[in-house]
């Protein structure tokens, strides 16, 4: 066993660039991957759960404490791997040097298993579990994930031969936790067999039940996708036409196979013009209409008046969102949604053809509405009506509920997110499903986990992808968000949708379940309440929530409606803690959503934090002294950081490492539109067992060497940015969180967290000092030594604007290659934008400029002596709790004035080298300061602003002359440049040295970057 004293290999390196790159990697990784088996947001990577577990179940070799066995059997199975592992583990030298050798073989082992194509591979298989068998002895140590979610940490514990506890509130989560930890651990390949035999049954029944509603065309090609729209009428005056309410009127964009739609509006007798539409090939992008709806507005294609918003949402609502056609007593179209399109497919061909829908598309329809209808009210064994009439979740407010739009366009039910035909299928299939199993066997639970699935991508809030010419599934991010124009997929189709597709996709995960992998345990449970008791826990991992980022309940709801009518008596499909309750818990999930409560009180920000220091103080009661814990934050904003590390540290712990794991791709949408982080910081912790009082003057000045040197090594890894900023909260609280307070000389306790103003350290807070520090070394790198020095005066410091400029580009580097990205902000109905296509005018109306949310700037700028209400309007803009840096080319007439760049660059030429000096803000000396808007959207004055800063505000500073070069460069005034270049090399080296400082900041495809560029090689040498 592991003595305590000894330190595990987690709490002293870690091979971050390899276990970044194969669980980047792993993101894209489809077919027979666990991640597979059922839709569940946020998931962990395996490979980074894998890598981190194998660190924190083994000691450290070069531990003086490290067990003499364990090295000795440690060197003998890592001889095993062949490579640089094997050449590690044989090293000669004396024993020290054979200690860190066997360390570095470990972590090259660690790297190297980090890979998908070796996670079941038998010679690493062994050898992991005959490592951790080496550390803890014959009895397997428990790894318990109480927010256990997709189960991607309990199952790397299965593999690793360890016993694992996987718990969650979330009767869907446990669901898909029972499936991946209990039954195919336990059944294995065998499983995967009786899967695609019972599943080739379920899909002959329902085939036979369904045919009729999914007919092939005459010519046997067969239908893959239905494109409809919504339709809402225009209230024009002597127009009325339907409005068909069309993202794009793209069908395919794939080369020599584009097609599109085109309109005409038809006048008929009663005077209310018609629009008919026609498949053609387009041979440029001009020739495919706008789409017709925008940020809920929608334009008729007769009139081209616009239909506001609240008229566009007031009649989706009468039609229970409109995804239904409506019809006459004779089975006549008269309103409602709209066939566009139909995607069909020919046996043995490839592409895919479309065709105008004919009146044999819309028999099928009423069929299915009649057949629907007869059926809805049923009831089954659970008491439940055959189709989900369960309410679908509030939207708006601050919290998680701005996720959801739906019922603000009338969809009030589950029910209403489906179609008529759609909602047939899904019965269909469950009754076929239940009458071939009962309840609780695996085969029966297996099953009714592909029928949730195909839930995800049959349904009327998916989108058709023109690019890949395929149905896009509904959850492409953790929203249910109105889709305008819908795909329908044929679940007989034989294409994504169709369930035994589901089925087989399903079953090759069961084909590669690693050898010998025991069974773990899965159980409903709350994790500030653990049916553990105390001290039994070797290892307690888990990936928290995070304050409104995830509603994984309501979420879970849209596939909880259709599980537990599938399999209406399974034990875990109702909510334990309150059997009234229709739905997933929500009492007690630890989430920030306001329109929720809690006690009578709503679930706001404060009641997540408590919530969450509860279930870290029961994770700490539940670890053994010897055990150790990982706790992974993804969090953006440092106030979350603060309260989430504070219940860290009440609860009784010691973090001792920290290591950022890339865990996202950079292609993801979150990526796309915000500072969000590349890397998941995974915190290493121990229980803290005494009650040492801290001297907070050692601990502030352990700190900069402490932060320095981590930053130096995360660097090297790849660590950039945000990324690194975060990372280097767990070296700073290793020196902080080790005593159970810190006092000062004055015996008044240091908070972790406070106000960042504040000038004592008992009120400003720990963590105010570690963003000065970072941010001091990071200035230090960009813009040289001086700019650290900047608050106290130093001479040759760069003003505030180059220094905020600097830590702002900084900050918002990507960790391993990937690139900040302009055009951030987004519209107040994001929710409204189909997230995989938007229209080009959405776009056109993207702010330009790069962001940082408020609270992480002003943490950076206030104790750096940056005023960020100094430089507001001038080189950033606040708004909404976000930051943007202006864009260059956003600061001309700012820079120039009304007589524009054009006159300034003629003086220059004509030798006036002063010019641009004199006449920089020609139009704002006089101005007022502007007032800053700080995260909730409060005004904030400029109350420390003196008399010498009014009267110098507009005094130009050497960014405003770096802009100013650039803005020449952009416009072709050569000669000015030049001119304007020689005397800035007159004045001084401030201007070049920051030029080439934000050259090597900004990223590599930004405009900004290219000017630079460009300007630099006018420098006269």
């Amino acid at each position: 066993m592991i003595p305590k004293e000894c330190k595990r290999l987690a709490e002293v390196d870690f091979p971050i660039a390899v276990v970044s790159k194969h669980a980047a990697r792993e993101k894209s990784i489809r077919h027979g991957h666990p991640s597979t088996l059922h839709l569940w947001w946020a998931r962990r990577p395996l490979a980074a759960c894998r890598s981190m577990l194998l660190a924190l179940l083994l000691p450290d070799p070069n531990d003086e404490n490290c067990p003499a066995d364990f090295i000795d059997k440690a060197r003998t199975l890592l001889e095993r791997i062949p490579g640089k592992t094997k050449q590690l583990a044989r090293a000669a030298g004396n024993d020290s040097e054979r200690r860190k050798r066997l360390r570095g073989a470990l972590l090259h082992f660690i790297g190297d298993f980090a890979n998908w194509d070796l996670s079941s591979d038998r010679n690493y298989l062994e050898v992991s579990r005959e490592l951790v068998k080496a550390a803890h002895g014959d009895e397997p140590p428990l790894v318990v994930d109480p927010f256990a979610g997709g189960g991607s940490i309990p199952y790397e514990a299965l593999r690793l031969g360890c016993e694992a506890l996987a718990s969650d509130l979330n009767p869907v989560a446990c669901f898909i936790l029972k499936t991946l930890l209990e039954d195919i651990p336990r059944n294995g390949a065998a499983l995967g067999d009786e899967l695609r035999r019972v599943g080739t049954v379920i899909k002959n029944a329902a085939q036979t039940e369904l045919a009729e509603f999914y007919p092939n065309d005459p010519d046997e090609a067969r239908p893959i996708a239905y494109l409809w729209a919504r339709t809402v009428r225009c209230e024009t005056p002597n127009c009325g036409a339907e409005i068909p309410l069309i993202r794009s009127f793209w069908l395919g964009k794939r080369s020599n196979r584009r097609r599109a739609l085109r309109y005409e509006c038809i006048r008929r007798n009663d005077g209310v013009p018609r629009i008919e539409f026609a498949i053609f090939e387009p041979k440029s992008e001009i020739e495919v209409p706008n789409g017709t709806v925008a940020r809920a507005k929608a334009t008729c294609l007769c009139c081209q008046i616009v239909l506001s918003p609240d008229r566009v949402r007031a009649q989706l609502s009468e039609q229970r969102g409109g995804a239904d056609v409506v019809f006459d007593s004779t089975g006549g179209r008269v309103g409602g949604a709209r066939l566009l399109a139909v995607a069909t497919q020919k046996s043995g061909r490839q592409w895919r053809e479309f065709r105008s829908p004919t009146e044999r598309d819309y028999e099928a329809i009423w069929r299915a509405t009649n057949r629907i209808n007869a059926i809805a009210n049923s009831k089954l064994a659970n008491g439940c009506v055959a189709i989900p009439d369960e309410p679908t979740p509030l939207g708006g407010g601050s919290g998680a509920g701005r996720a959801f739009s739906v019922q603000k366009y009338g969809m009030k039910t589950f029910a209403d997110l489906f179609t008529a035909r759609q909602k047939l299928a899904m019965i269909t299939l469950g009754e076929a499903i239940a009458a071939l199993s009962d309840n609780s066997n695996e085969t029966a639970e297996l099953t009714a986990l592909a029928l949730s699935r195909c839930a995800d991508i049959n349904n009327a809030l998916c989108s058709w992808k023109a690019s890949m010419t395929q149905v896009i599934h509904l959850f492409t991010r953790q929203a249910l968000p109105i889709v305008w124009d819908f795909a329908e997929a044929n679940p007989l189709g034989e294409q994504a949708g169709d369930y035994s597709v589901t089925i087989g996709n399903m079953a090759r995960i069961l084909d590669q379940v690693p050898s010998g992998m025991i069974a773990g345990q899965v159980e409903i449970a709350d994790a500030c309440a653990s049916p553990l008791p105390d001290a039994t826990v070797s290892t307690w991992f888990t990936d928290p929530p995070y304050y409104d980022a995830v509603p994984y309940a309501d979420l879970s709801d849209f596939f909880f409606v259709w599980l537990k009518r599938t399999l209406p008596n399974h034990p875990i499909l109702r909510d334990p803690f309150d059997l009234t309750n229709p739905l997933t818990p929500k009492q007690r999930e630890a989430v920030q959503d306001e329109l929720k409560l809690s006690g009578g009180s709503p679930k706001d920000r404060m009641f997540f934090e408590q919530t969450m220091a509860k279930a870290f103080a029961e994770g700490r009661r539940v670890l053994r002294d010897d055990g150790v814990g990982c706790i992974v934050f993804a969090h953006k904003s440092t106030e979350g950081w603060e309260a989430l590390l504070a219940g860290i540290i009440q609860g009784g712990w010691i973090i001792t490492g920290s290591w950022p794991i890339a865990t996202e791709m950079v292609t993801r949408l979150r990526a796309r539109e915000s500072a969000a982080l590349a890397t998941s910081i995974h915190l290493i912790c121990r229980p803290r067992t005494d009650n040492m009082i801290g001297d907070w003057q050692k601990v502030l000045r352990e700190l900069p060497n402490r932060v320095g040197d981590w930053m130096e090594r995360l660097q090297s890894e790849g660590v950039r940015g945000a990324d690194l900023v975060f990372a280097c909260i767990g070296p700073a609280l290793e020196i902080y969180s080790r005593f159970a307070k810190v006092v000062d000389a004055e015996e008044r306790e240091i908070p972790l967290g406070g106000d960042p103003e504040a000038k004592d350290a008992h009120k400003r807070g720990y963590l105010a000092y570690v963003w000065e520090v970072v941010g001091r070394m990071a200035l230090e790198q960009v813009l040289g030594t001086a700019e650290a020095k900047a608050r106290n005066g130093a001479a040759g410091a760069l003003e505030e604007d180059a220094r905020l400029t600097a830590l702002f580009l900084w900050t918002l580097q990507s960790t391993n290659g990937s690139e900040a990205k302009n055009g951030e902000e987004r519209s107040d109905d994001e929710e409204e934008m189909d997230v995989d296509e938007e229209s080009d005018e959405l776009k056109a109306k993207k702010k330009k400029g790069f962001t940082l949310i408020f609270d992480v700037a002003r943490r950076f700028a206030q104790p750096l002596g940056i005023h960020l209400e100094d430089w507001e309007d001038r080189i950033i803009e606040t708004k909404k709790g976000v930051v943007r840096l202006l864009p260059v080319s956003e600061r001309g007439k700012q820079l120039f004035g009304e007589t524009g760049m054009q006159t300034i660059a003629t003086e220059l030429e004509r030798g006036s080298k002063d010019s641009l000096q004199m006449t920089l803000y020609p139009d704002l000396k006089e101005a007022e300061p502007p007032k800053v808007r700080g995260r909730r959207g409060r005004i904030k004055g400029s109350d420390h602003t003196s008399d010498r800063k009014m009267q110098t505000r507009w005094e130009p500073t050497t960014l405003d002359r770096v802009h100013a070069a650039m803005l020449l460069q952009a416009s072709g005034r050569a000669n000015a440049l030049r001119a304007l270049l020689e005397s800035e090399q007159e004045r001084g080296p401030d201007f070049l040295r920051l030029a080439n400082a934000l050259s090597a900041l900004y990223p590599k495809d930004a405009e900004e970057k290219r000017l630079l560029d460009a300007m630099l090689l006018a420098v006269p040498r």
